[in-house]
């Protein structure tokens, strides 16, 4: 039994969907478990501090998605099941030395669950190509308003983190490793905006405007810690640009998807 936990996102649903596709057994955890829509034969349960014993029990994997809570809560329960290993998905700003409430955060997850004694692997991935979504009321109005239109990442498909956590949890190999993971090709945040537009054959143009319109803006989307994290991080990668690594593609043996293929798939969540 494999237990996911943050199946309703856009990460967790896709590692479901990856491992019964699969042929394993899943066990999909939430903290709104009526909510989840998940294949036949997916045993459900909640995820919370009280429930993680039971949602635990039986299990052999973990796929971990940690939120803002205590780290040692999830890990200590995953041990007392009798888990034997983690794939937890971090980020690549602690391994980009960040140290923004975002990197504090992951750091302290990847460290619970490293002095846990079970094997573990870590998935470190920059920018997700659907972060674009908290994009999606401005690119509707035609004008998408960036603090750092020019500030790139080579932003990942989260089917692609999904895929590469299947292999993680299914094969032997990956015990004691932290992948970093990005799409194949570095972006602007203007270039998405453009690929957007062509995905959705409307025009969108981008204003630069100072940081603190930008977080007001997306305060309507995401909560503002959220917003200023993400801002910070921006900031940062002015003089530190993102880098573009193979993993996925050595992984998978097939290259990542690009950006323009993630907006053909959902340019109707734009319109």
């Amino acid at each position: 039994m494999i237990v996911v936990t943050g199946a309703t996102g856009g990460v967790g649903a896709e590692v479901v969907r990856g491992l019964v596709e699969s042929g394993h057994r899943v066990r999909a955890l939430s903290r709104r478990p009526d909510e989840l829509a998940v294949p036949a034969g997916v045993e459900t349960a909640r995820a919370d501090a009280e429930s993680l014993a039971a949602a635990f029990a039986g299990g052999t994997a973990l796929f971990l998605y940690s939120t803002f809570g205590d780290p040692a809560i999830p890990v200590a329960a995953a041990r007392a099941a009798g888990i034997a290993r983690i794939v937890l998905l971090s980020s690549a700003a602690v391994r980009d030395g960040a140290d923004d409430p975002i990197a504090r955060h992951h750091r302290a997850v990847e460290q619970a669950v490293e002095s846990s004694g079970l094997a573990w692997t870590h998935l470190r991935p920059g920018g997700f190509a659907s972060n674009a979504r908290w994009l999606a009321p401005q690119v509707r109005d035609g004008v998408v308003r960036l603090a750092y239109p020019q500030v790139g990442t080579a932003p990942i498909d989260p089917a692609d983190i999904a895929a590469v956590a299947v292999r993680a949890l299914t094969e032997d190999g990956h015990a004691g490793r932290a992948y970093p993971l990005t799409g194949p090709e570095w972006l602007t945040q203007a270039d998405e905006i453009c690929i957007l537009s062509a995905a959705l054959g409307v025009p969108v143009r981008v204003e630069q405007v100072d940081p603190e319109a930008e977080i007001a803006v997306l305060t309507g989307s995401i909560p503002e810690r959220f917003a200023r994290g993400r801002l910070e991080i921006q900031a940062a990668m002015v003089d530190q640009p993102s880098s573009v690594v193979d993993t996925v593609e050595r992984l998978l043996g097939r290259p990542a998807r690009t950006f323009a293929e993630w907006a053909a798939t959902h340019a109707t969540e734009f319109k």
